[in-house]
């Protein structure tokens, strides 16, 4: 029995300092500046500065998703015919994008199989606009294999 009340105050101790009080200290204050720092910004009307500048669209093409999670996603033609597929070398990215659209459209109670647009904008970045729903995404940052699965589409 001794040796059970030993292991129990030797727990309580422990993790009494299992995280050091500076740190927590330090994690709030982090988190104080950071408020502080978005409020001063947003009060004094500074712009933002993350946004992707506009730019216009010269080329896009219609596609439809269609498939399911478990034997991937085929990018369809308006006329039927398939483009290209998740399960392909270097397209997986295709099924992300899947997951994204369709939950957007179960969320706002649209259509499912409605087309997206893949356009290619003046800068050269790639973009999928979801015209059901309004919701779009640019694929910047997501690596040149992921873009491709999609800027093939439009040549």
């Amino acid at each position: 029995m001794a040796s059970f009340n030993a292991l129990s105050n030797q727990m309580k101790h422990r993790d009494r300092e299992m995280v050091p009080k500076f740190l927590v200290v330090a994690m709030f204050t982090l988190m104080a500046a950071s408020l502080l720092l978005v409020g001063a910004a947003r009060f004094t009307g500074r712009e933002v500065t993350s946004v992707v500048a506009h730019s216009d669209i010269v080329k896009e093409v219609s596609v439809t998703l269609k498939g399911s999670r478990s034997e991937g996603v085929g990018v369809y033609d308006t006329a039927g015919s398939l483009l290209a597929h998740s399960t392909d070398a270097k397209k997986g990215f295709i099924d992300v994008i899947w997951v994204a659209v369709t939950r957007e459209r179960l969320v706002q109670d649209a259509s499912s199989d409605a087309p997206v647009r893949v356009v290619l904008r003046e800068n050269g970045n790639v973009g999928i606009l979801d015209d059901t729903t309004d919701w779009k995404i640019e694929l910047i940052g997501y690596g040149k294999d992921n873009v491709a699965a999609f800027a093939k589409l439009l040549d």
